[in-house]
């Protein structure tokens, strides 16, 4: 049993917007969002692409979501509009409505989740705008008043409940609450892959121990979990009591002591890759990889990499890591790695994913110098395309090989989110 009455108690609101870029795009065909259908794709030029986006009368008629393809949308529906997505909008609009929550809180109280969720901690402002639940539906209306986009929103005492009930409830209700009270009654019935944070592997291992239920996993001890699932075990533990010790409260942005565990990007590829072209895309992936690590001045000393083959092949691929002594963040170290670990795994396949990662992160003080390689050079090269770059946009300097029929650099740069900008 956990004792509530110890834990802190927060008024977290986990604010989402429905259907967020089918929304976005009914407001600019001047339709109503909720009962407009409406499906937002990659590329209308390619019949499998996936559609990003499904406004709720295409969920519910057609039974197209997120992750369906652009052959199974109906095309003798007249009422169907079909577009491509609008990456710039789409962040141009969240980032207006995060302006707009800061009227409601300071913006060190607001936490972006996605581009189309994100949480606020509504603390003492009680006064100002009413109880929780008040303040929930000012901010939906004023959502709605300003930017005609619906919205759901998860009330809880800490950003682990509210979310979970914005996933269960709020969607279907519009506002829903779940406090420490609430969770035995709320929770503890549904599936364990229902809660935020247990994927499908997760749960196959918890049902493996007769864990099917958040109740089950509750009144599972925990010290078999915690032997079983690590630090992962008591985590779940925790959540399923509703417990969730997270900051509520953001930090101000440190450059010079970043949190994040590491940098990585990763690319889709639009044909079908030979082993012999994919070095012009992992020069690209390292450039923007050691790039995001230099602007946070940091560097690392483990290269991930990945690749994934054509599923006309079979799916599959491998992912391979290799640590180094000294930690860093010069594209061309990074991408001699990767090029070693592709020729030491790669099976001749035909190649249609790729990614990389930077790990293992320390600050940027410098690189220790070597009798063979001017590495000093080396570092202050990177940086100094940076700020070419920085002035003069992402296409001012690149390799030789990102102007290859192979180099993604030239067309993700027109790009937001591998989509149009």
């Amino acid at each position: 049993m956990i004792d509530y009455s110890a834990l802190p108690r927060h008024n977290v609101l986990c604010v989402d917007i429905k259907s967020f870029f089918a929304s976005v795009e009914a407001y600019n065909l001047t339709v109503d969002p909720l009962t407009a259908y409406i499906a937002v794709i990659g590329d209308k030029k390619r019949s499998g692409s996936i559609v990003l986006a499904a406004s709720p009368m295409m969920k519910k008629e057609y039974r197209i979501k997120t992750g369906s393809r652009l052959y199974e949308i109906p095309t003798g529906d007249p009422r169907i509009h079909v577009v491509e997505a609008n990456m710039g909008q789409y962040l141009q609009t969240s980032i207006e409505i995060t302006k707009l929550m800061n009227k409601f809180v300071p913006m060190e109280a607001i936490h972006q989740y996605s581009i189309d969720e994100f949480w606020i901690t509504a603390d003492g402002i009680e006064g100002l705008f009413g109880d929780r639940w008040e303040l929930a539906r000012q901010i939906q209306q004023v959502i709605y008043d300003e930017f005609r986009l619906p919205s759901c929103i998860g009330i809880g005492p800490n950003r682990f409940l509210s979310k979970v009930i914005l996933d269960t409830e709020a969607k279907k209700k519009g506002i829903a609450e779940c406090q420490y009270e609430d969770v035995q009654q709320k929770l503890w019935p549904l599936p364990v892959e229902e809660i935020w944070g247990i994927g499908r592997r997760m749960k196959r291992n918890l049902n493996r121990q007769g864990i099917v239920t958040l109740g089950d996993l509750a009144r599972y001890p925990l010290s078999m979990l915690k032997k079983r699932f690590g630090i992962m075990g008591e985590q779940m533990w925790y959540h399923a009591w509703g417990v969730d010790l997270s900051p509520v409260l953001g930090q101000p942005y440190d450059n010079t002591h970043s949190t994040q565990k590491g940098y990585g990007h990763g690319i889709t590829l639009l044909r079908d890759y030979t082993g012999d072209e994919v070095g012009a895309v992992l020069l690209d992936l390292a450039e923007e990889v050691c790039r995001r690590t230099r602007t946070a001045n940091m560097c690392g000393r483990t290269i991930h990499f990945g690749i994934g083959y054509s599923n006309y092949e079979g799916g599959g691929g491998f992912s391979r890591s290799r640590s180094i002594d000294v930690p860093t963040n010069v594209t061309l170290d990074v991408y001699k790695i990767c090029m070693d670990l592709f020729r030491e795994n790669y099976n001749g396949g035909i190649i249609r994913s790729v990614h990389l990662s930077l790990n293992n992160l320390s600050p940027d003080d410098g690189t220790q110098l070597n009798l063979f390689e001017n590495n000093e050079k080396k570092h202050r090269l990177g940086y100094v395309m940076d700020s070419i770059r920085a002035k003069y946009g992402p296409t001012a300097i690149l390799w030789a090989r990102s102007y290859t029929d192979a180099g993604v650099a030239l067309d993700r740069s027109k790009k937001i989110g591998g989509h149009r900008a």
